[in-house]
């Protein structure tokens, strides 16, 4: 069976908006190594559509950087699932809806993907750790006070995490690895 690690960039404040946590090489790099080594990603709508509306294109465009040309491609490939209660219709390469009892269709995901699944979205990370099914997680913790939300920890169920490494990054940046 799988794991399912919830991972997600964050500043040292516990906001995880996306647009103040950039990666640079090194970092994107990281990013790219985890994707490579798990067998899909696992999003909750809102996180699906903001990857959608940007990575695809990233794919196809001759300009694109070569490392985010990379991911783009690399991401195109890799299985998506998405809980959705509101969306049907995914034209993005490999993407698939999770439908029924959510707690059911995670683990049924988990025992389908030997490899593991990396979940990158706080609000359905929220619910999947009051049920219990996250195994390990991964903040990138960036060295920026953002000032604003989104913040990761609202309405979280309390519990204590084992930590099990770090890792730092020349640019101050620390991966921590904690599991349940």
């Amino acid at each position: 069976m799988g794991k399912l690690t919830f991972a997600l960039n964050l500043t040292l404040d516990g906001c995880c908006d996306h647009r103040g946590c950039a990666p640079d090489d090194q970092l994107f790099r990281y990013w790219t190594r985890l994707m490579d080594e798990a067998g899909g990603m696992l999003w909750g709508r809102k996180v699906y559509e903001l990857m959608e509306a940007y990575w695809p294109a990233v794919a196809r465009d001759p300009k694109a950087s070569r490392l985010d040309r990379a991911w783009a491609r690399k991401l195109d490939a890799k299985n998506k699932y998405v809980v959705t209660t509101t969306r049907r219709d995914f034209p993005w390469r490999n993407t698939h809806r999770v439908q029924g009892n959510l707690a059911d269709a995670i683990k049924g995901l988990k025992k389908a993907t030997p490899r593991g699944l990396l979940a990158g979205s706080p609000t359905l990370s929220t619910e999947l750790h009051r049920l219990g099914l996250i195994d390990e997680y991964l903040f990138v913790v960036h060295p920026r006070v953002a000032g604003h939300g989104p913040y990761l920890f609202v309405d979280w169920r309390a519990s204590h995490l084992k930590f099990i490494d770090a890792k730092r990054f020349k640019s101050g940046v620390v991966a921590l690895r904690y599991k349940s």
